[in-house]
């Protein structure tokens, strides 16, 4: 007879037990790798997006030189009329809002299989998407060739302004036009049925990515341009 104990449920006790489960591949919560794989890196984002927000509070509020006032610096004047104080922006963060919703939109007909809706949500997302990245690309022009604003200094005070802005800026926006390749790419793919036989649950990861990009804009709208 067997020294090996087993319990009620047939299972193995002891370091037997143990090695039998683990090269079984057993799992507790029944969630696909590619999306638990995008968990782990949107996690590890979060602490990199942290880290330059906390680093920009912190050299706010330790600068000796006043810091430069937002709603004078991003105004913009439409027609000859005067600035307007953070219109650029304000609209730049509409669009990241409004193509959550078409993301949202996107997954929930993956689901159904309705592959030409899923597809052109998609491609409505990435177009926003695109849209928000050139009217960066604006703001940055406009900051550099007409403020004068650089990463060392900046004519309207503390030095370490231009240094945060395309540091934290600069980074979303690396993964917004990352976000948007990927989105063409999986709705390329959506349109083309590679996806038919083993479902749609590639939409649903796109959108974890997506809907992570605009929350931090989010974050980045509040804790840089209002404050």
């Amino acid at each position: 007879m067997s020294n090996v104990a087993v319990n009620q449920t047939g299972a193995q006790s002891g370091v037997n037990g143990l090695v039998d489960d683990w090269t079984s591949d057993k799992q507790t919560y029944h969630v696909p790798w590619g999306k638990a794989m995008m968990w782990i890196f949107l996690v590890s984002d979060t602490f990199i997006f942290t880290c330059f927000l906390t680093g920009y509070l912190n050299v706010r509020m330790t600068t000796t030189e006043p810091w430069p006032v937002q709603s004078e610096i991003f105004a913009l004047s439409f027609f000859g009329s005067d600035p307007i104080p953070l219109i650029l922006i304000a609209i730049m963060t509409f669009i990241l809002i409004t193509s959550s919703g078409t993301m949202a939109l996107a997954v929930n007909f993956g689901y159904r299989r309705d592959k030409i809706k899923t597809f052109w949500l998609m491609v409505a997302t990435a177009a926003f998407g695109a849209s928000f990245v050139s009217m960066q690309a604006f703001e940055w022009s406009k900051l550099i060739l007409d403020e004068g604003v650089r990463p060392w200094g900046n004519p309207f005070g503390a030095a370490q302004f231009g240094s945060v802005f395309f540091m934290i800026t600069g980074f979303h926006g690396l993964h917004v036009s990352i976000g948007v390749i990927y989105l063409l790419i999986v709705a390329t793919k959506v349109r083309k049925g590679h996806y038919d036989k083993k479902g749609y649950e590639i939409v649903e990861i796109a959108g974890l990515y997506w809907h992570f990009v605009d929350l931090v804009w989010v974050f980045i709208f509040a804790f840089f341009y209002l404050l």
